[in-house]
């Protein structure tokens, strides 16, 4: 028998591999509901108190869906479309070229145009070319060329991620800062922050009251900021994306793919919302929309990705037999899986510790937030725990409705 949530995760605990985790599960009406606070957490002055469900946590990744939700919300307004050109929107990426390789030397790049513009659902599905610097060797070479790593003081999105496109607009895949960039064209095209636009229009109908992208600066807080702590003195989530990583603190402003920090308490009523189609946020047929392939002529690359060496982060706990695709806020299954994921559910994560999913055919969602232990992260140990969380809590679910 595979070993269930409390006894893996709580044998992690004694062995100090981690602090605790928050684990927040639940259907559409709310007879199953699956919530659990598991061991402890250290204050700033050392302190350990128990880890508890309205604890703050740095979402990372997971912090992509609520910029999807932001800008289908923006479709909606008619401020903007899925298709259109975002030219005159956010000049920065249409003057983009794409990288090809470097001059014999090493010393130049090779440049092309990108052959068309770069649109809101190529963003939204990591279709656009603007990936993660550290995914491609082209883009590694550029950045230490370029504009190599170390200090440097906090930077805006179009500053931080100032480097060529790894692709051709919407002819392939690869993980990006889509969602960052996405989260700035919300802002020009709302004349609010992320951050503000955020909670007026998904919030605030969700009541939804502690949500903050980074820095964090509300003072009654700081006892409940899981990330604020001797060995992260300044919040900025180091133990989420894998001890050494300052991803928030060269961040200057909102960050879309990244920035957001709230309460798991929170984060399910969001996936709760998306799980009944309630039409809080987004209108049913959006909703519906958003759980479709939007791929494309990209589905290639996907396809590619998924068997890359990082391939198993992408697939997110799903087998490699178990057909997938992209849709507006992550990965969507095909198929079902025999008593886990129904056909449809979407799944994505955040950082190295966090997982959710949004099963609508099974009638279940749900997100587990992990708190690794500095400064010896067990990354292999955090992929099972989430595997357990994900299998364990369909094991319950399955057994409940008998």
């Amino acid at each position: 028998m595979a070993e269930d949530i409390e006894t893996s995760f709580n044998t992690s605990i004694e062995r100090g591999k981690i602090n605790g985790a928050v684990i927040c599960v639940t259907d559409t009406i709310g007879h199953f509901i699956y919530d659990k606070a598991l061991g402890t957490r250290t204050l700033l002055s050392g302190e350990k108190i128990p880890q508890r469900l309205d604890d703050i946590l740095f979402l990372a990744s997971a912090t992509k869906l609520v910029t999807t939700i932001a800008a289908m919300q923006c479709v909606e307004q008619g401020l903007l479309t899925l298709t259109g050109d975002l030219s005159s929107i956010t000049p920065e990426l249409a003057a983009k070229q794409v990288i090809i390789g470097f001059s014999e030397d090493g010393e130049t790049p090779l440049l092309e145009p990108a052959a068309r513009p770069i649109t809101l659902e190529m963003l939204l599905t990591h279709t656009s070319g603007t990936a993660y610097d550290f995914t491609n060797p082209r883009l590694i070479q550029w950045r230490q060329k370029f504009d190599p790593p170390g200090e440097t003081s906090p930077r805006p999105v179009e500053e931080a991620f100032n480097y060529p496109l790894a692709f051709q607009p919407g002819s392939s895949w690869m993980y990006s800062v889509g969602l960052d960039w996405a989260g700035k064209v919300i802002e020009r095209v709302t004349g609010r922050t992320l951050n503000q636009y955020v909670q007026q229009f998904i919030c605030d109908p969700l009541g939804i009251k502690d949500a903050q992208f980074y820095p964090v600066t509300r003072q009654d807080w700081r006892s409940r900021l899981v990330d604020l702590n001797p060995q992260d003195p300044n919040a900025c989530g180091r133990a989420v994306v894998g001890g050494s990583s300052d991803v928030n603190r060269r961040a200057k402003g909102d960050f879309g793919g990244h920035g957001l920090f709230m309460p798991a308490a929170d984060y399910i009523k969001i996936l709760h919302s998306l799980l009944a189609n309630d039409g809080k946020m987004l209108k049913p047929a959006t909703v519906d929309d958003m759980f479709q392939d939007h791929l494309g002529e990209a589905s290639a690359g996907y396809r590619a990705a998924l068997t890359s060496p990082l391939g198993p982060f992408f697939r997110v706990g799903i087998d490699a037999e178990t057909k997938t695709v992209f849709g507006l806020g992550g990965v969507v299954t095909l198929e079902g899986v025999d008593g886990w994921y129904g056909q449809g559910t979407m799944t994505w994560g955040g950082g190295l510790s966090l997982a959710w999913f949004i099963d609508r055919k099974n009638d279940l969602c749900g997100i587990c937030a992990v708190q690794p232990a500095l400064p010896d992260i067990d990354v292999a140990l955090l992929e099972t725990l989430k595997q357990t969380f994900r299998r364990d809590i369909y094991r319950k679910y399955n057994a409940w409705k008998k």
